[in-house]
């Protein structure tokens, strides 16, 4: 039973923590790469993760689609060895939000590190 619970609890947690850190990670990876289309932003997520972060697919044409309803990301098509394959760049905006981002995420690595020992905070009243 507890056992039970504990995934439920991990696999809920887990889904909610990757949600924003992939879409942040997309933007990061195009920022870098400039246009890339969907199977490569996925190839280059698991090469970087060493496998460990890699949304499925339906997950991340799900995560680009929505950062191009925000306006973040635009596509187009472009053919490539023959094949029609859409490609996927940041925009202006896109830019300026992962800016903003990159700020908070900064802030969160800040307080998890201080958190983990390894800053002036300490927590006193551990257990």
């Amino acid at each position: 039973m507890l056992g039970n619970r504990k995934e439920k609890a991990l696999k809920k947690l887990r889904k909610e923590l990757r949600s924003g850190l992939y879409s942040y990670l997309v933007l990061s990876l195009l920022e870098r790469e400039g246009e890339l289309h969907g199977y490569a932003i996925r190839k280059r997520l698991e090469v970087l993760s060493g496998g460990k972060l890699v949304p499925s697919e339906g997950a991340l044409y799900d995560i680009l689609k929505g950062l191009r309803k925000l306006g973040l990301l635009e596509d187009f098509w472009a053919e490539v060895g023959g094949r029609p394959r859409k490609y996927y760049r940041l925009t202006d905006l896109g830019r300026e939000v992962l800016v903003e981002l990159r700020r908070e995420i900064d802030e969160i690595v800040g307080v998890l590190s201080k958190l983990e020992g390894g800053g002036e905070f300490e927590l006193s009243n551990r257990g």
